[in-house]
């Protein structure tokens, strides 16, 4: 079944206390954007976002679309530290190969 994220919205401001004049000025809209928006099954992401940082809600309890995006948010954290892990790995062995070559060519100069 389909979510009615405008329901969803709703719900979530109305729980918030928050009154609808401050979210509209925060959000730079009317009153009645908000309304419109209650009204509408299929509100954009990033508006949810957006008034869910307002309001201090996160829409992706209720949200199936925003659960995949915090999802494959974490996997790309989780790769990007494996390849920063990997990356310092290997320049700690790099730099450690250097001194070692640095030290020889020391030690040749100074027997010469």
């Amino acid at each position: 079944m389909k979510q009615h994220r405008g329901e969803i919205l709703e719900q979530a401001i109305r729980s918030s206390n928050m009154s609808l004049s401050v979210i509209s000025k925060k959000i730079h809209k009317s009153r009645q954007y908000l309304y419109n928006l209650f009204e509408n099954p299929n509100i954009q992401l990033d508006i949810l976002i957006e008034i869910g940082e307002i309001i201090h809600y996160d829409f992706s309890k209720n949200v199936q679309e925003l659960k995949t995006v915090n999802n494959t948010s974490d996997e790309i954290d989780s790769t990007a530290n494996y390849w920063k892990d990997r990356y310092l790995e290997l320049l700690e062995k790099y730099n450690s190969l250097l001194e070692q070559s640095l030290i020889s060519k020391s030690k040749e100069n100074q027997t010469v």
